[in-house]
């Protein structure tokens, strides 16, 4: 074998980004036995399995992953190729962005509202994780670009730079040294969570999650209302109007780093402009982030946080 039929690879791309088959078929126009039948012969003539079946739902083998990105490269030429001629109408244009949801209300509405002034034809599908699943969802394609934090330097953002973190408190918050510290975050999973309890744990300092919450603006309230401390960025707590707990007898927290990261293939100009676009409101002078803002582009592998 030789060749591989493109309208295989699309069905492929199709099952995955609807993470369904169902879906997929109705998208295609095709039957649901039909998409299966596709995918069995795709499979055939790859040698090898491209989904997990000991997995529920839509599950890719470490085979089926590096099928998929290569399959949206060739589609994503392909296309091109089919409009040279300018016959085809121009396809809307769907960018998945991946982040944390502190970023939702903060930078993203009006970063996405002035990049759509250039790109007229684009929208926007917008999901919210943490920094792990949201890495694997980039990593497979199912998410076009990711803003992200990560506790180790990043070398495969597009841009990166160092941001502080600090501990921040209400006012009228009663720290007990002999007691626990009285932890406010959004749980395990959490970046956040997870740095704090590292800076705690070394320095010897027993800990107790006294809130956990769903969401920024929680947690905030919960920090305001003397309920404990949080760990956050400086530019996050400045732009919230929080207490930084400057002379805090707490562990001083080690540097984080803030990245914007662009998933391989597709319409990569597209997703590098608005990468840049977003670099630019998170890591502007005074925000918080260390003066050096990098760049780092070439290497891969990113040691997830």
């Amino acid at each position: 074998m030789t060749n591989i039929p493109t309208d295989l690879l699309r069905t492929l791309v199709a099952v995955v980004d609807l993470r369904s088959f169902t879906k997929a078929a109705a998208v295609l126009g095709v039957t649901q036995p039909a998409v299966s039948a596709q995918i069995k012969r795709l499979q055939f003539l790859l040698g090898g399995d491209l989904f997990d079946r000991s997995a529920q739902g839509v599950s890719l083998t470490p085979h089926g992953e590096a099928v998929v990105s290569y399959a949206r490269r060739i589609l994503s030429i392909n296309d091109e190729i089919v409009g040279l001629n300018g016959a085809a109408p121009k396809p809307q244009l769907v960018i998945r962005v991946g982040t944390p949801s502190d970023f939702i209300a903060s930078i993203l509405p009006d970063t996405l509202a002035r990049f759509r002034a250039r790109w007229p034809d684009v929208r926007y599908s917008v999901c919210t994780d943490f920094f792990d699943p949201l890495m694997r969802r980039l990593r497979s394609g199912d998410i076009d670009v990711l803003i992200a934090l990560s506790m180790t330097r990043p070398h495969d953002a597009r841009h990166f730079a160092e941001q502080e973190i600090v501990w921040v408190r209400g006012v009228d918050t009663h720290f007990d040294p002999a007691g626990p510290v009285p932890l406010v975050s959004y749980g395990e999973p959490c970046i956040y969570h997870r740095h704090a309890v590292k800076a705690l744990r070394a320095a010897g300092l027993d800990w107790e999650p006294v809130f956990t919450g769903p969401s920024l603006n929680s947690l905030c309230n919960a920090v305001s209302a003397g309920l404990g401390v949080m760990a956050i960025t400086r530019r996050r707590a400045n732009n919230l109007g929080m207490n930084i707990w400057e002379d805090s007898p707490l562990p001083k927290l080690s540097d984080m780093y803030s990245g914007v990261y662009v998933r391989e293939g597709g319409v990569r100009s597209a997703y590098e402009q608005l990468a840049d676009d977003i670099h630019a409101v998170i890591h502007r002078p005074g925000d918080g982030s260390t003066a050096a803002a990098a760049r780092h582009a070439g290497a891969r592998g990113i040691s997830a946080a």
